[in-house]
């Protein structure tokens, strides 16, 4: 037994500090809403007015939930909190849009081993502004601090959001056909997947966050902690326009290019995407020469410059790309789908067939990209 009382505080947990966290948020936070949002900030639950949903045919709910992994070391390491937000955002609520539906609200958790107020109000602006410009409001979160199990700069993040849409109008294999074609839409760099294989390339490397690297024009901090693009509001705007019919989406995370396509590609099905249709961002050649990281594998972890893909009819894909290039999203088509009966694989290139407990089709990616 001590002597001296043992207060919260002496325990390593600042509430003062968590309270001041939420005064330097506030406002960023009041403008990531939307008009169903009752309520404000500090209740124990976020509210939504769901009644517009009574007026929909067959309302479908679709929930989502992620981190952003690793690259949360390079923003500690830099000291730099404001872009983190923009991965989680991307992360959590592109995922909802892969399946058509429109992402409404989202709540965030961080946990960290010090309430450091403008940190934590750094990280929730990047949130805020990356659900602002989504669409999407956010309506809720927790912020805990673990002394003793985080060190004080530590902290991870994490995030949930729910949206909805019309069972008629879910995307999906169901949908896609024999002559669709794959359209990329690039990505804005390496986004928020593969960062242990690019912290253990550059750590073996010697290289340090601030060394200038001539492939960027910037540091190659810079370059690793650029934000990852939020796709949502595009993406809807996408299956909304007229005459343009989306029969699938994907979203371009872990695994990468093929098995993600393969997930979205009905059973009996194939798609072949050339790799001469595009050149990846310098990232990822200066990570794969620095490296000497094998080609399948960096294909495997890394987006390699496309960040989505839409399946569509063939006769659409040029009002698609406009679309996307009107909202400032390069891109371009990547390859077709067909029968996989009819197909005969090129037998130099490895063939997918369904990814992460999916049996779906199969993607395969032929060709080289050309030279930068």
């Amino acid at each position: 037994m001590t002597d001296t009382p043992i207060t919260y505080a002496a325990a390593g947990v600042d509430v003062e500090a968590g309270d001041k966290a939420v005064e330097l948020m506030k406002e960023l936070v009041r403008r990531a809403t939307r008009p169903e949002v009752l309520g404000g900030l500090g209740g124990f639950a976020g509210l939504f007015d769901a009644s517009a949903l009574a007026r929909m045919t067959r309302p479908i709910l679709a929930t989502s939930t992620d981190g952003v992994g690793t690259k949360v070391a390079i923003a500690q390491a830099l000291d730099r909190h404001d872009t983190i937000g923009f991965d989680l955002v991307g992360m959590v609520v592109d995922d909802i849009v892969v399946c058509g539906a429109e992402p409404l609200f989202m709540t965030d958790y961080i946990a960290t081993g010090k309430v450091v107020p403008e940190r934590i109000a750094a990280i929730v602006g990047g949130i805020a502004r990356a659900c602002e410009q989504a669409g999407v409001a956010l309506v809720g979160g927790e912020t805990a601090e673990h002394p003793g199990l985080l060190e004080p700069d530590e902290y991870d993040v994490a995030g949930a959001a729910t949206g909805v849409v019309e069972h008629a109008q879910i995307l999906g294999p169901h949908r896609v056909q024999p002559g669709d074609v794959v359209l990329a839409l690039a990505s804005s760099g390496l986004h928020s997947n593969g960062y242990s294989l690019v912290r253990r390339v550059v750590a073996a490397a010697g290289w340090s966050l601030d060394r200038h690297v001539e492939e960027f024009g910037r540091t190659l901090g810079q370059e690793l902690l650029t934000p990852t693009r939020v796709y949502a509001a595009d993406l809807l705007a996408l299956i909304r326009t007229p005459g343009v019919d989306i029969h699938a989406l994907s979203h371009i995370t872990g695994g990468g290019l093929a098995a993600n396509l393969a997930r979205v590609l009905p059973r009996g099905s194939y798609a072949r995407v050339d790799r001469a249709t595009w050149t990846p961002p310098a990232v990822f050649e200066v990570i794969g020469r620095l490296g000497r990281v094998p080609q399948a594998d960096l294909e495997r972890t890394l987006n390699l410059g496309i960040g989505f893909v839409a399946v569509l009819p063939a006769a659409q894909a040029a009002a698609a790309e406009q679309v996307c290039r009107a909202r400032g999203i390069p891109a371009w088509v990547l390859g077709e789908v067909g029968d996989e009966a009819a197909w005969t694989p090129d037998p130099r290139a490895e063939v997918i067939r369904g990814a992460k407990g999916v049996d779906g089709g199969s993607v395969q990616v032929v060709g080289e990209h050309p030279k930068p």
